[in-house]
């Protein structure tokens, strides 16, 4: 069976492969396509599909936007993106300025611990991308300061902590709104990774429907016993297209692999026949 992957991320965002490396991987893997999916940015979309063409490989050009609902962050994936479309690309440099604040922010709290880290230092370990809290984890943990990222995150940067600074986020339907300008296809990230109960999720999923949802990712690296069927069920009721993804980031989340996620993953490539343009 050909499968696929439709939520990778590369280090233009949080991710710990090139687009280079995610291409030759996913080929090693036997994947026939997969979505560079990075935070907020595509500036890792053209790298990949030139190194694509050097393989059989299909890279669906794709973004997550994360967004708040109810006070709950919430992720929508575009899918199929216009990434050259000029509209979209200032919102996304508008959402990333706001980012960039943050940053400043927790760089800030984390020198008044006692961590020697600034911005300046921060581009020169990772590069022109886009930093997000898990690139703060990673700076910490490989300069010596803590033994793991995760308890860079329980002990500096998780909600409640010392250096956490929350993030300005667009409400899901707005993200919707800048996807499906932009040609693309609006899915629901991960939607048991919420807690939201079946009366909540439900409600939300057809609120989303009403403003343009597209689809669910209903197949997940994190689902297990009925998870999948039951987002299945909740796809065919709001007749929304059906996606799966391991949320690859490399070293950043060791337990994920690309294509498999845990080892339970198979998202077959005839998902992509829902979609006429692929």
């Amino acid at each position: 069976m050909n499968t696929i992957d439709l939520h990778v991320h590369s280090n233009a965002s949080d991710g710990t492969y090139s687009p280079t490396q995610l291409v030759e991987y996913a080929s090693k893997k036997h994947l026939s396509a997969f979505a560079l999916t990075d935070h907020d940015t595509v500036a890792g979309v053209n790298e990949a599909i030139h190194a694509a063409t050097q393989y059989n490989i299909k890279v669906i050009p794709g973004v997550e936007l994360s967004t708040d609902y109810n006070n709950q962050d919430v992720h929508i994936l575009g899918l199929f993106i216009d990434y050259t479309n000029d509209s979209f690309l200032s919102k996304l440099k508008d959402l990333n300025a706001i980012r960039a604040k943050r940053n400043d922010q927790m760089c800030y709290l984390l020198q008044k611990e006692g961590f020697d880290i600034s911005i300046k230092k921060m581009y020169e370990k990772f590069g022109d991308t886009v930093i997000t809290r898990a690139h703060f984890a990673r700076y910490l943990l490989d300069h010596g300061y803590l033994s793991s990222m995760k308890e860079a995150f329980d002990s500096y940067l998780d909600v409640g902590c010392s250096c956490y600074v929350p993030k300005y986020k667009c409400s899901p339907f707005e993200a919707i709104d800048i996807i499906l300008k932009a040609n693309g296809v609006p899915v629901l990230a991960h939607p048991l990774l919420y807690h939201f109960n079946n009366k909540q999720l439900e409600e939300m999923v057809h609120l989303l429907k009403n403003s343009g949802l597209m689809g669910i990712e209903a197949i997940y690296s994190l689902n297990k016993n009925q998870d999948e069927a039951n987002m299945l069920a909740l796809a065919r009721k709001y007749n929304l297209k059906v996606t799966g993804g391991s949320d690859f980031h490399g070293k950043n989340k060791p337990n994920i692999d690309l294509g498999i996620g845990r080892g339970n993953l198979l998202i077959p490539a005839s998902l992509l026949e829902q979609f006429a343009f692929s």
